[in-house]
């Protein structure tokens, strides 16, 4: 079952009244989207489950609330002009997140690692310092290249505390977060096979996950922490 159109009709009506008084007069319209939205986050959950072991329960569960936390933000306006969930992989082995956002104009599936704690920064570094080779053949990988492009995320300027600038890897060793992100049209969005191509971008996620996990649950010497 496609997403309509109607579904980003709704949000660019949002986005032009975005106050509360044309929110509760449209409560209703809202409520019959919202659904539509359910039911994708469903089949893809469906889908995921395929290949992967998806802790949340059911795609209602994966939808982010379209209210927005406005209190530390300068934008006072309280509601979200995008529909956007996420799915969290089931037991410590399998780290990384599964993102999805629709957005007229601005919609994106994207996944990995947003903010590692300082612990899992720095076991990550290590391996790369010692070893960049296996995460340089994923994200050099045909099928990685062709999905995401490269790797994306917040850099420091200069090297990391306790790595050296001439590192062969230093280019990765600067990353803050690790992610990977594909954009769609709304064309894409609208489409009847967007399921499917959200659920093969997740897939595709799949190396590099198998790679983090790895290193995240074993210490420097192999054995499974």
């Amino acid at each position: 079952m496609p997403i309509p159109a109607s579904a980003l009709t709704f949000l660019t009506q949002l986005k032009q009244n975005n106050h509360r008084d044309w929110f509760n007069a449209h409560k209703d319209l809202y409520t019959e989207q919202l659904a539509h939205i359910e039911t994708f986050a469903g089949i893809l959950l469906a889908e995921m489950n395929q290949h992967d072991l998806i802790e949340t329960p059911t795609g209602k569960k994966s939808l982010h609330r379209i209210y927005k936390d406005t209190r530390f933000s300068k934008d006072k306006t309280p509601y979200k002009s995008n529909w956007s969930g996420s799915f969290t992989r089931a037991t410590k082995q399998r780290r990384g997140g599964y993102y999805f956002h629709i957005e007229p104009g601005n919609s994106f599936i994207a996944g990995g690692f947003w903010g590692p704690n300082t612990q899992d920064l720095k076991r990550v570094r290590d391996d790369i310092s010692y070893d960049p080779s296996p995460l340089r053949k994923i994200l050099n990988s045909k099928t990685f290249k062709e999905t995401f492009g490269s790797l994306q995320g917040e850099q420091l300027k200069t090297a990391p505390k306790g790595y050296d600038t001439t590192n062969e890897a230093i280019d990765l060793l600067r990353y803050k977060q690790y992610l990977l992100i594909r954009p769609f049209t709304d064309k894409e969005i609208l489409s009847p096979t967007f399921v499917h191509l959200a659920n093969q971008t997740f897939k595709a996620m799949r190396p590099f996950f198998d790679y983090m996990s790895n290193v995240l649950t074993t210490d420097v010497n192999g054995e499974v922490v």
